[in-house]
């Protein structure tokens, strides 16, 4: 059986905490990195109801989409919802670890899950993620350091094309600098100009890692100061991205589209709205898994029929659908449309895991609106 540190490094290949928002709170909230793993539960929420079903399961790691908590705490006594679930995993001998923002824009994430549950084809990302722009770096080094600087740079995430790591350019020259009154450098001597051979070393990193690869060169480098650059270049095409848009296998009405969609999600006790006109034709359809009414303005601009979210408010919907010619909307439970992600997740960590794992999602409801009441054919007051 995987240790839990094991268990995790796999979910962060899948969903790279890196990845998440800086508001965001995700990875193991309890466990001992040590502890073996054998059963795995996957669920949206961190309530009681999951809580309690991975103890009857026998599970020792619970793994959500939605975090236990968002913000610091000073108590985690049981007397609170929060703390129970706390004190009950422990007590069982539970971990709990969490895949939020993180999990939203990659391949095989919440937004490509509903995609694909949705049985759409030829699937890519409605907005490209900012993190496929890359930054080209080139840092001058003495030869003797070049290769520690590299790997340093490597370590941070620089380096990195495609399924290829480690990725570098190395070219040799001869530096030359000054140092002046106050300075204390690393070679040469104060007032005299010194010549090096030095090492051009070249790689490419994601723009959002550009701090913490600058970081990792600066400590590497044994200059006092160091001389490198770093370009934004255009953005690559790539994989990752927020929410999805795709095809139809077949071409259907807004409202039978609808329908499809609510077949194809989770049963819940909550409403599925549509703004649109029912008879108006889907093939391309945009998604969002989850709370999506930042990228409504993208589905539309983005020639889709149809856009599916979650949480979507009055004012946005109702200026969206005063333009000529605007997409249909379908607006579905969250819990829904992140439960898509689930059994993904859990596929993808029992086979990477070798199988050396048993994994399990939860069907328990635990969207919070549990009713919803139909408008009566009485007129408006």
């Amino acid at each position: 059986m995987p240790a839990l540190r094991e268990v995790v490094a796999v979910l962060d290949e899948l969903y790279d905490p890196r990845r998440a928002d800086d508001w965001d709170a995700v990875g193991t909230v309890a466990g001992d990195p040590e502890a073996e793993i054998s059963r795995i539960l996957f669920a949206v929420d961190p309530v009681q109801a999951v809580v309690d079903e991975a103890i009857a399961w026998g599970a020792n790691l619970v793994v959500t989409h939605h975090p236990l908590y968002l913000s610091g705490v000073t108590s985690v006594a049981a007397s609170t919802p929060k703390g129970r679930v706390v004190h009950d995993l422990i007590s069982h001998g539970i971990a709990l670890h969490t895949c939020h923002t993180n999990a939203d824009s990659p391949p095989l994430g919440v937004s490509e899950s509903m995609a694909l549950a949705l049985g759409l084809t030829d699937i890519r990302p409605l907005e490209v993620d900012a993190a496929a722009t890359t930054d080209a770096w080139v840092v001058y080094v003495p030869d003797d350091a070049a290769d520690a600087v590299a790997a340093a740079m490597h370590e941070a995430g620089a380096g990195a094309i495609g399924a290829y790591d480690r990725a570098m350019f190395q070219s040799s020259g001869t530096g030359s600098f000054r140092p002046l009154d106050g300075a204390t450098p690393a070679i040469g001597q104060v007032g005299e100009v010194e010549r090096v051979a030095e090492t051009r070393v070249e790689m490419v990193a994601d723009v959002g890692l550009r701090e913490t690869v600058r970081a990792a060169m600066l400590a590497a480098h044994p200059y006092e100061e160091v001389a490198y650059t770093v370009v934004e270049t255009a953005p690559r095409a790539s994989e990752r991205g927020s929410g999805r848009i795709g095809e139809l296998a077949e071409p259907m009405s807004v409202g039978d589209f609808a329908a499809h969609v609510t077949d194809r999600l989770p049963a819940h006790n909550s409403a599925t709205r549509v703004a649109g006109d029912l008879d108006a034709t889907v093939r391309t359809v945009a998604l969002c898994g989850g709370s999506g009414d930042f990228l409504l303005a993208a589905a539309d601009a983005s020639g889709a029929d149809v856009y599916v979210t979650s949480d979507l408010r009055h004012h946005p919907v109702s200026e969206h659908t005063e333009r000529p010619g605007a997409c249909a909307v379908v607006d579905v439970p969250h819990w829904a449309a992140e439960w898509t992600w689930l059994p993904v997740a859990a596929r993808e960590v029992a086979a990477r895991c070798g199988d050396t794992v048993e994994t399990k999602v939860s069907t328990i409801v635990t969207d919070p609106w549990t009713h919803v009441v139909v408008p009566s054919t009485r007129s408006t007051r």
